[in-house]
């Protein structure tokens, strides 16, 4: 059967919040607005405990000093040194100031933290935090096994059923619909089901899709990951931030991606070259094996590229967790233990796991604010999207700057998601009244689904999406050379016109997954070119964008380790209809704290 994708057919309905993903994020805003009474719509391509939130393992960030001396001001020096100075000061200070209540707030809402021997919450120290502004690593991190983010998104899932906030499941949101002010009115959405267009109408618009790992070849992300959020906001003329920045995981399993949680380091595993040596007590003499991941990520590929890998063809390192013992990895890395015998035939109680750095996590995303509200250039300028907000890895308020610390994120996506429902609340409540629709709010849509429809004979959608992971992993991978970035932008651009191809050989409406990954293909090129252009241009090192042309000595007085924050101390903007860039500052003032000013990264 042939679909008939025509205005007459599309059906229309009125929320005061539509919310599209179903999260942490996405989940923590919608508890409070559906606590608050406001009619709330949660969109999600699958159902919500399946979101990728699921798959986070170590832990959330939290000063709680329930093992160690601690406070949220060594967490806020940690995230600006961590994300190498490109983070926004002011929403790192917010974010760690209130990450002990919204830990307490999970707590209350159930989640099942492990316990100490008193009651407290557990702590287990992780990469890249410490105690008295990086003098040792410190136990941050409030862990629930190595079962975290399960944890934390089932129990907001309940919380949510209690709430009684009406979820969308597998439903496709397709584009946002913007007025002639240039405000978000609503969104217009795929049911997987029966084939359908719907315009969902909204006073506001929340944005929480996630990341978009998925466009590289090896990837510890979900399937699901590709990006459609940031697809449709470049598709609505809404610029994506910092997208050269993407964090490579350092231990994902080799051959297969599945993560490893830095848990494993942060209860005492240690990385072996094929020497058998900790190599990183050379690299990093105070933190060693916990020091940020993309600090870690490049010291195991140099280790890799100068011989002293493991294996035959010594292609990766070994994480040993041999001498933890069988309690310490059953009771707090059980997941850890059934992933090496699923995917690595190891027993990781008897010998080393074989692991390689993995694309984990996007820093870049859609901009927003503290508030969730997204902001896009005006008048030299920046200014708010009125009815649009973002949080969570979808988002970019920016508190990762150029490299997220590990259990972070989770952190990130409850404090913003809270944030963002309050904010709803406070101004875009029941008293507000909808916007009218544009005559023209599906055509986009529309038009997008008979274009798929009418290229019956073009390219398949995968093979297409095939050719964007292989370019990405080869020319946006740990290590960078201005040559090969060049050269992956004129590839991409090719692609670009090949996505413009894609057709389709099913053309039925009842659960259609070729129309579905062809959708998703659109969204992936939108993520993976403005990742390669901004990249491109972006020249220096910093966090995780590391090019050898302009790598330098600490000692370098005007670029230390390649970083020059005299030309590159700023936001990169990049813009899909003119797929072109501009720049915006970084915020070095933070809400109440002093500034920590630029330094050397070593650790």
């Amino acid at each position: 059967m042939t679909a008939n994708f025509t205005v007459s057919k599309v059906s229309k309905r009125q929320f005061d919040v539509v919310i599209v993903g179903a999260g942490g994020s996405g989940m923590s805003a919608s508890l409070l607005l559906a606590n608050a009474g406001l009619n709330v719509a949660v969109l999600s391509k699958v159902f919500p405990t399946r979101s990728h939130t699921v798959a986070a393992q170590g832990g959330i960030a939290a000063s709680l000093s329930n093992m160690s001396t601690d406070n949220w001001d060594f967490h806020f020096y940690d995230t600006v040194k961590g994300g190498d100075w490109l983070g926004d000061q002011d929403a790192i200070e917010f974010m760690c100031r209130e990450a002990p209540r919204v830990v307490y707030e999970l707590e209350h809402f159930g989640m099942p933290f492990d316990r100490n021997a008193d009651g407290t919450i557990y702590q287990r120290p992780f990469g890249g935090h410490s105690s008295n502004h990086g003098e040792k690593p410190v136990q941050r991190a409030c862990a629930a096994a190595d079962r975290t983010g399960h944890a934390m998104l089932h129990t907001l899932y309940q919380q949510n059923v209690k709430a009684r906030t009406h979820f969308f499941v597998e439903w496709m949101a397709l584009d946002l619909i913007r007025d002639a002010e240039g405000d978000v009115v609503g969104v217009t959405a795929l049911e997987m089901e029966t084939g359908e267009v719907h315009i969902l109408q909204a006073k506001t618009v929340l944005m929480a899709t996630g990341g978009a790992g998925r466009i590289f070849a090896a990837s510890t992300n979900a399937y699901i990951n590709t990006g459609d959020g940031l697809g449709m906001a470049a598709r609505a003329g809404i610029p994506l931030q910092d997208m050269e920045f993407w964090q490579f995981h350092p231990t994902g399993v080799h051959g297969a991606g599945v993560l490893l949680t830095e848990g494993c380091r942060g209860e005492g595993a240690i990385l072996r070259n094929g020497l058998g040596d900790r190599f990183m007590e050379r690299y990093a003499p105070t933190m060693k094996d916990l020091s940020p991941r993309d600090f870690v990520s490049r010291c195991m590929d140099q280790e890799i590229k100068e011989g002293r890998g493991c294996g035959p063809n010594k292609d990766y390192i070994n994480l040993d967790m041999t001498h933890l013992g069988v309690e310490t990895i059953t009771k707090r890395l059980p997941s850890v233990l059934e992933i090496g015998h699923n995917f690595a035939n190891v027993d990781i109680t008897l010998e080393p796991i074989p692991v390689i750095p993995t694309n984990h996590y996007q820093m870049g995303g859609i901009p927003s604010s503290i508030t969730g509200q997204v902001v896009a250039p005006k008048d030299g300028g920046q200014q708010v999207v009125n009815g649009l907000y973002a949080v969570g890895e979808c988002s970019c308020v920016s508190v990762h700057g150029a490299n997220r610390l590990g259990c972070n994120s989770l952190l990130d996506i409850v404090v913003f998601g809270f944030a963002a429902g309050k904010h709803i609340i406070a101004n875009c409540g029941q008293s507000h009244h909808h916007k009218p629709l544009p005559s023209d709010a599906a055509d986009l849509s529309l038009a997008r689904l008979s274009q798929l429809e009418s290229c019956r004979s073009g390219e398949y959608s995968q093979k297409v999406a095939d050719d964007i992971r292989a370019t990405m992993q080869t020319h946006a991978s740990v290590f960078r050379t201005q040559a090969s970035m060049d050269e992956g932008v004129a590839k991409i651009a090719k692609l670009r016109e090949r996505v413009g191809h894609i057709g389709l050989t099913d053309t039925s409406r009842i659960f259609n997954t070729e129309r579905i990954e062809a959708l998703e293909v659109i969204n992936m090129i939108e993520v993976a070119q403005a990742t390669l252009v901004s990249a491109a241009a972006r020249h220096e090192c910093r966090g995780a964008h590391s090019v050898s042309d302009y790598d330098r000595p600490a000692d370098d007085p005007t670029c230390p380790l390649g970083r020059d924050d005299v030309h590159w101390l700023k936001h990169t903007l990049w813009d899909s209809a003119s797929n072109s860039l501009s720049y915006k500052p970084v915020h070095l003032t933070p809400l109440t704290a002093q500034s920590i000013p630029p330094k050397v990264r070593t650790f």
